[in-house]
Formats: structure tokens, C-alpha cells, sequence
């Protein structure tokens, strides 16, 4: 019979904190995508842009701090740095879309929201599937 071996380190707050932070934000960006999807319907029947507007704002809070969470988690767990890159372009390109939102850009705006939801789709995932 073996025993079990006491030399492997039980995972601590150190490792556990930064997958629950990205997880967390990850999960919290595609809510809040899914809010843009719903308040955008009103900007084309009259509706204010106030909630939309709003869920920019809040997007680009969620995805800059979801690019950070990758960071940490990759200089903590030593990962692979592409986690980090796809959120940090995500972030930056809320921005871009931000500048394409009036009417004029929406040829630009509605393609950039597909390329926004499938890059924090799959950092969601990752962070999920693959940051243990």
C-alpha cells in the first residue's frame, strides 16, 4: 500500500485567487456583452442611448480588469502569455468600438461586436478549461 505523497504543495490562495479573479471578470464581460446586445435593440426603435452607454462604460472597466487577471495569473502561474494578449486586445477594442457607435459606424460597430464576443467567449473558456 502506498502513501500518499506529503512533498506535492496544496494549492494556496496564491495560485487559487488570481483563476477565481479571471474567471470571475471573464464571466462578467460576456454578461455584460449580453447586456450591450439587448440595450443596442433600442437605439433603433427611438430609445435612449443611456443603458447602452452605460454598458460601454462598464465594459470597458470589465475587460481592462479581466486583462489584468490574466496578467497576474500569468506571472503568478507562469502560464502561456496568449491568454493576456487576447484580453488586453479585447480591452483596447472596446475602445475602438466605443468610436464607431453613432449610426454612421455601425458597418463597423455590429462586425466588432462578433470580434468582441468570440475573444472574451474564449477567454472565458480558457479560463475555465485550461487555468487550473
Amino acid at each position: 500500500m502506498s502513501a500518499p505523497n506529503r512533498h506535492v504543495a496544496a494549492p494556496t490562495s496564491t495560485s487559487t485567487v488570481p483563476v477565481l479573479a479571471l474567471r470571475s471578470l471573464a464571466v462578467a464581460t460576456v454578461v455584460v456583452l449580453g447586456w450591450q446586445f439587448v440595450t443596442a435593440a433600442g437605439l433603433f426603435t427611438g430609445g435612449d442611448v443611456g443603458p447602452h452607454g452605460t454598458g460601454a462604460i462598464v465594459l470597458h472597466v470589465v475587460t481592462g480588469l479581466t486583462a489584468l487577471a490574466a496578467g497576474w495569473l500569468g506571472g503568478v502561474r507562469g502560464g502561456p502569455w496568449w491568454p493576456t494578449v487576447v484580453a488586453g486586445a479585447v480591452f483596447a477594442f472596446t475602445f475602438v468600438q466605443a468610436s464607431f457607435g453613432d449610426i454612421a459606424g455601425l458597418v463597423v460597430h455590429v462586425p466588432g461586436a462578433m470580434a468582441l464576443t468570440v475573444g472574451s467567449v474564449w477567454v472565458a473558456a480558457w479560463s475555465f478549461l485550461h487555468a487550473r
